[in-house]
């Protein structure tokens, strides 16, 4: 990351970048892979994240990774990175195929526990925060709280009752 970079600079780097790629993934149709972090905390809570580009939504922590890369480790770095938590009892829950700015994304989904206090880096992130599953923010994009709230609440737990 471009750290040495005042974070307002930052912040618009990441939304003129954001611009410019959105239209080619239009145009040459790119297959985009990536990971979604379903992070829970002790409380059960869900762990969201507010971009400093693209839509202005709460979303949950995640970011392209390569084709080969694995999903788990992926997701532990990406959240680590986006909100300084660590993801610990994480497992691959989905693959999805989703619609990104008019390019495929394989969406690799995966569940953890999140342990500490999620920080926004103020550049990629400007608001990181848990939320009850109850009380999710009216800003996200359509049909991703059913989805956040099913995944949790049908996957979330394991044989012993803890997720």
């Amino acid at each position: 990351m471009l750290t040495f970079l005042p974070a307002p600079l930052h912040r618009a780097l990441y939304r003129i970048a954001h611009r410019v790629r959105v239209p080619i993934w239009r145009l040459f149709r790119i297959q985009v892979h990536g990971v979604r972090v379903i992070a829970l905390d002790e409380k059960d809570r869900l762990l969201l994240v507010r971009h400093s580009y693209g839509a202005s939504g709460w979303m949950p922590p995640g970011s392209g990774i390569e084709p080969d890369e694995d999903p788990v480790e992926a997701a532990a770095r990406e959240l680590r990175e986006e909100t300084g938590c660590l993801l610990s009892q994480a497992r691959l829950l989905a693959v999805r195929a989703e619609d990104f700015h008019g390019s495929r994304n394989m969406v690799r989904v995966v569940l953890g526990r999140a342990a500490g206090a999620p920080q926004a880096d103020g550049r990629e992130i400007v608001q990181a925060r848990f939320f009850a599953l109850e009380d999710l923010p009216e800003a996200m994009p359509a049909g991703l709280k059913e989805r956040l709230r099913a995944w949790v609440l049908t996957e979330g737990r394991t044989q012993d009752g803890t997720a």
